[in-house]
Parts: C-alpha cells; sequence; structure tokens
C-alpha cells in the first residue's frame, strides 16, 4: 500500500520530520541504512531556536540537565548577556540522546522506523516516487506521494535527484575524538594558536572530552587510515601536553567544506538537512538549523498530501528555508577564515571584538547564531514580530483567568489564532482540524500590544493586528486553504 512519505534517514532531522508529518496526518515511514542506532555524538550543542522547536513539541525537558552555550563568531567571543532576549544556546546534549527523546516521541505517534533499510534508488512516477529499498530480506520496490532525503551530507537522495550541490571543498583538515581521562585545560569555544592552528576541549558527559584539533597546513584525512595517535601527536606538537594516555571513545576527521544545495525540492523529492546543507561542524549549527528545516517542512508536506494545502504551499520550503542554508554556508566560510588565516587576520579580529561590543552588531550576530533572527516574508505590515517566530515561553491570559504559554499551545502541531475578536474568531470558522483558536491576551513586555496574532504551526508569526497591511481572511487562505464544508 502507498504510503504518503518515505523519510530516509533516522538522525536528528528525519526523527524530528517523521513526528511533523505524522502529528500533521500524514502516513510515513523512515527508512534509515544502520542497524541500530549509534552511540557516537558529532553534535553536542543546540541552538536557541532548535531548543524552542522542541520545546514546542514537549521535547525539550527530555533531553537531561544541559549548560548555556558561550557564543563565538570565528573564535571572536560575543557576549548575549546584554542583550534584551535570551539567545543562548544548550551546551550537553549529545546527539544520541536528542535521537534518544525525538525516536521516543515518533514511536509515540505511531511512526514505523525500518533500520537496516537502505534505500538505492527511486524514480518517479506520475502519481508519486517509486523507491527501492534494500533490507534484512533483500531489495523491494515501495511507493509514496513524496521522498525526503535526511541522508546526511553525502546524500544519495540529492545525488539521484540531480540537485546540484555548490560550494566549496575542504581545504584544511581537523581531527576529533572523545576522550575520557585527560585533564587538560578546557577551551569550549576553542583557543586559536599561532600560524593559524586551534584546538578545543569541551565536557560532554560521563567524564567525556571532547577534542578538536587542526594543525595549520594539515590538509583533509583520510578517515579509514586515522588513529587516535595522530591527533594525540598533533595535540602534543601544538601545546607540548600529551595527551596519549587517553581512553579514546570515538575518533573521526572532518572539513571546512561548506556547501548548500541548489534546490531544496525537485518535483516530489525534497531535502532536509545536511543533505541540504553541509558546514564545517565547529560551526555547531547544522543539527540546529536541519531540525528547524524539519519542522518548517513537516506541516506543509503534511497539509499537501492531505489535500487542503492552499497553492503553493509546499513551495514556500524551498523559498524560506534555502536563504537559512545559503547564508548559514556564507557564514560558515567567513567564520573559518576569520579563525585559521592565521597572525595577518589579527586586525581584523580586533575589529570584529569592538563591533561586537555594539549593540546592533551583537543583536545581528547573536540572531544568525541562535537563529532567532530568522525572519520569513509572511505578508507586509509594520509589527516586529511578523515574520519572526512566536516565543514559545510567553504566556497568554485565557479568557477564564489562566494563564498558557505559547509553546504548550503549539505542541498539536496546528497552528495557532490568539485572539479577543470575535470576528477574527469566526473567519477561521471550518479549519479546526488544522488551526486551534485560542481567546485570549498576549502582550509582550516592550513589544506593541497585539489584539489578535496569527502563528503558523512552525511557530512563525503570519499575521497580526494590529501592524499587518494584508486580511486575516487573506493570510487565512495563504496558510491554511479554505475551510471545510460541514
Amino acid at each position: 500500500m502507498p504510503r504518503d512519505v518515505i523519510v530516509v534517514g533516522a538522525g536528528p532531522v528525519g526523527l524530528m520530520l517523521a513526528g511533523e508529518l505524522a502529528l500533521g496526518g500524514a502516513d510515513v515511514v523512515v527508512c534509515e541504512r544502520l542497524a541500530a542506532p549509534v552511540r557516537e555524538s558529532r553534535g553536542a550543542s543546540i541552538t536557541k531556536r532548535a531548543a524552542e522547536c522542541l520545546d514546542q513539541r514537549g521535547l525539550l525537558g527530555g533531553l537531561g540537565p544541559t549548560e548555556p552555550a558561550d557564543a563565538h563568531f570565528g573564535g571572536v567571543p560575543i557576549d548575549f548577556a546584554p542583550l534584551a532576549e535570551d539567545h543562548y544556546g544548550l551546551r550537553g546534549v549529545p546527539q544520541f540522546r536528542t535521537e534518544r527523546v525525538l525516536g521516543e516521541w515518533v514511536a509515540g505517534l505511531g511512526v514505523e522506523i525500518r533500520r537496516g533499510h537502505e534505500v538505492t534508488a527511486f524514480e518517479e512516477t506520475g502519481e508519486g516516487v517509486r523507491v527501492r529499498v534494500t533490507g534484512p530480506d533483500g531489495p523491494a520496490d515501495e511507493t509514496a506521494a513524496y521522498l525526503v532525503g535526511c541522508d546526511g551530507g553525502r546524500s544519495l537522495v540529492r545525488k539521484l535527484a540531480g540537485i546540484d550541490f555548490p560550494g566549496t571543498d575542504g581545504r584544511r583538515g581537523f581531527l576529533t575524538a572523545d576522550v575520557t581521562g585527560v585533564e587538560t585545560r578546557r577551551r569550549r569555544i576553542g583557543e586559536n594558536l599561532p600560524g593559524g592552528s586551534m584546538i578545543m576541549a569541551m565536557d560532554l558527559e560521563n567524564g567525556v572530552t571532547r577534542l578538536v584539533v587542526h594543525e595549520a597546513g594539515t590538509a583533509p584525512r583520510d578517515r579509514a587510515a586515522l588513529t587516535y595517535t595522530d591527533l594525540a601527536d598533533a595535540w602534543h606538537r601544538l601545546t607540548g601536553e600529551s595527551l596519549h594516555h587517553a581512553e579514546c571513545r570515538w575518533l573521526s576527521c572532518f572539513t571546512d567544506a561548506s556547501r548548500s544545495a541548489a534546490a531544496y525540492r525537485r518535483g516530489r523529492v525534497l531535502l532536509a538537512g545536511d543533505a541540504a546543507h553541509v558546514q564545517p561542524p565547529a560551526m555547531a549549527q547544522g543539527l540546529s538549523v536541519g531540525v528547524q528545516d524539519a519542522v518548517n517542512l513537516g506541516w506543509k508536506l503534511a497539509a499537501t498530501v492531505r489535500g487542503w494545502a492552499p497553492e503553493g504551499l509546499l513551495d514556500t520550503y524551498d523559498s524560506e528555508r534555502r536563504p537559512v542554508g545559503e547564508q548559514l554556508a556564507r557564514n560558515a566560510r567567513a567564520a573559518i577564515e576569520l579563525r585559521l588565516t592565521g597572525e595577518d587576520m589579527d586586525p581584523v579580529r580586533e575589529i570584529i571584538g569592538e563591533l561586537v561590543r555594539q549593540e546592533g552588531a551583537a543583536e545581528h550576530l547573536a540572531g544568525m547564531l541562535s537563529n532567532l533572527g530568522v525572519r520569513y516574508e509572511l505578508g507586509k505590515g509594520e509589527h516586529p514580530l511578523l515574520g519572526l517566530r512566536m516565543p514559545p515561553g510567553r504566556e497568554l491570559a485565557l479568557a477564564d483567568g489562566a494563564t498558557a504559554r505559547v509553546g504548550d499551545l503549539l505542541r498539536t502541531g496546528h497552528g495557532l489564532l490568539i485572539t479577543t475578536d470575535p470576528a477574527h474568531a469566526r473567519l477561521a470558522e471550518g479549519l479546526d482540524d488544522r488551526l486551534d483558536v485560542v481567546t485570549g491576551t498576549w502582550s509582550p513586555e516592550g513589544e506593541p500590544a497585539l489584539d489578535t496574532v496569527l502563528v503558523r504551526p512552525d511557530g512563525y508569526v503570519a499575521w497580526t493586528s494590529p501592524g499587518t497591511v494584508d486580511t486575516l481572511a487573506d493570510t487565512l487562505t495563504r496558510w491554511f486553504g479554505t475551510a471545510q464544508r460541514r
């Protein structure tokens, strides 16, 4: 029996997308090449906006203990403390823990995760996609209306779809390992060394320390031939400190390659996460931006397969998220050059350091690093929240005198119409399978008052009263289609 969607990859992005699709009423299956979840954690932190996305679905508390993540751009520290809004991300979030929380969530939503099932080929048909999947019982063909590649930077889905992946090849090589039994000084945002070298040491959990080393002039390495001695030798050359005695739990390498897909959708095939954009892991952005891809795409694709999506809704995934991926690739290239060029870059570092102490520049960089600065073109208007995310921690005063967090109200995966105007509420009649109407007031401190606000399922503000030129009726149709006939 055909599925609505086949998701390729059961990493954090694939799992987040599967959950979003299930919340939207889509029939989804996840195919994962590996037979079991891995314990290695390429990602160890998440941005503020990614944390908010998890909060909107009631998942943030399941991540366990965390701590605020220090911020920097290319090694230049940025102090978030003076900013009006909290931009701090979360450190101490091993990727396997994120995957476990997401896996339990999607299982509770009834999503099937097929581990040990590798997608090896596909072709579009007139009404869907025929997918070749090789599992424990051999190859078989399955069909779905749509296929989404969440299968990483070497995405087979992207390659078979013929989607270009422009950007820069890796020129510099980095070594990384998770170890125990070391007492080296912690360098959480990394430490620049003479000549363009860099080292990093940060705590994970259970006494595990993550090490990252870039030795100036080192080209990308062959992961298969890599040994922990290679990293320990480089660390010793750069610091004079021997870490050869450490117990290595995990070893890998990466480069400074930075790319963004030329399209996030081609017909019935879509991309999300590292399949759509890659950048050095030292940027600590890839997993977080991928989660946001999934939250943007999930409700739109679910609306499409369920048949209520207005014309062009699915195309807005590419128009909204691809510029974010392109900016991420640009920022990664800039940050790597700033950090690793060597002493010739010192005057620029000094100027950047001066700039980030200025409120406007600090706000701009903070918004890029936290992803709170992402603004979509959702309509014409003057309200400062229009096109930005609605902070999930903000509270509403409900008509019965109780209070409710915006994030809690978004857990259904529906949109939200928060209003005190009965006429606005009536405009949403018949949309209750995709939009929740809440009678309450919300006037955040320091922001203009709102009589009505329309929030998309991904948490972004699509309409405000006052402050938006377009009518609420037109905006409801644009994002939520036409009402069902009773």
